[in-house]
């Protein structure tokens, strides 16, 4: 008996192996620490590539073709009613939206501005679907009724990006989630033209 206990001992103050015992330990939080770390940047660098994309492409739907199509060449001097000269009032020209199907009012649509913008956007940030983009065209007070030189109404356009997903590297785990919506307006500017900087 006295033997076996003087094993027992023995055993108990044996410290040879200890550290690889600790370190095996800790090694599964350390790694789930370090790929959580990684996750973290890849979530970040997603949400800049997706900001980064509406403002490319804010920037593209402001110098290039308008996706109201009509609303470029629509005079508020002649079919509007408005005096020459003046600022289209807010009234006359109520928020345009435009899905890659249509654009609400009377302005139609063209599907080919729309379809440059969502290539451009594309470019930047992989995994956008027409379905997630919407640009909108509001009233900013700039531009004048009949003005012969471009559009009556310099509206203020505004990229927006909606429905996005993430799946992280830890997927098993955490599954994928949804991204914030994403925008960003700049002031139209000749809205014409195939290309933009």
């Amino acid at each position: 008996m006295r033997k076996h206990i003087s094993l027992l001992r023995r055993f108990g103050s044996d410290t040879t192996a200890a550290s690889a015992a600790e370190f095996a330990l800790v090694l599964p939080l350390m790694i789930l620490f370090f790929i959580g770390i990684i996750d973290a940047g890849y979530y970040m660098w997603q949400l800049n590539r997706a900001e980064k994309a509406v403002q490319i492409g804010a920037r593209w739907a402001v110098a290039t073709d308008m996706v109201p199509a009509n609303l470029r060449n629509y005079s508020f001097a002649v079919s509007g009613g408005i005096e020459q000269g003046t600022v289209v009032p807010e009234a006359s020209f109520p928020k345009v939206t435009c899905t890659s199907t249509s654009c609400t009012g009377q302005w139609g649509h063209s599907t080919t501005a729309f379809n440059s913008i969502l290539t451009r956007l594309q470019q930047i940030k992989t995994g956008v679907a027409a379905s997630n983009l919407t640009v909108e065209y509001e009233w900013s007070g700039l531009g004048y009724a009949g003005d012969p030189n471009g559009p009556d109404v310099a509206p203020i356009v505004t990229v927006k990006l909606t429905g996005l997903t993430h799946t992280p590297i830890t997927s098993i785990l955490f599954g994928t989630t949804n991204l914030p919506t994403f925008a960003y307006s700049l002031t139209a500017e000749d809205s014409i033209g195939t290309f933009s900087n």
